[in-house]
């Protein structure tokens, strides 16, 4: 079979497995579609201890073993952002011996687009 004949029969099996779009698949196609597009984009996640804010006179005097205040209070809750956007608030955990974070509040969506 030659490289035409070929494309030919796939197009054929590709046209033959294909419905007309009636109403009903027409609307449930497109969102399904649109739906795994939107979950299959990566975003960062990260926790945030806290801030500080220093003049670059005192970020150079920083050694091993220098201690930085952070703005927050020890027992506060940790912002958890996605993309820049605190999206949740939570408590450090140990699962496994390595470090999770237990929800405890999520943002709604609509504080959340005010904060965009």
């Amino acid at each position: 079979m030659s490289e035409i004949e070929a494309d030919d029969a796939l197009e054929k099996e590709v046209s033959a497995g294909t419905e007309e779009p009636t109403e009903e698949n027409e609307e449930k196609v497109p969102s399904k579609m649109n739906r795994e597009v939107i979950e299959n984009i990566p975003v960062t996640l990260a926790i945030e201890v806290g801030r500080a804010s220093l003049k670059i006179r005192d970020l150079m005097r920083l050694t091993q073993g220098s201690v930085v205040e952070l703005d927050r209070l020890a027992g506060e809750p940790l912002d958890i952002v996605v993309n820049d956007t605190i999206v949740a608030q939570g408590e450090v955990v140990l699962v496994n011996d390595r470090y999770g974070v237990r929800l405890t509040q999520v943002i709604s969506a609509a504080d959340r687009i005010k904060n965009l």
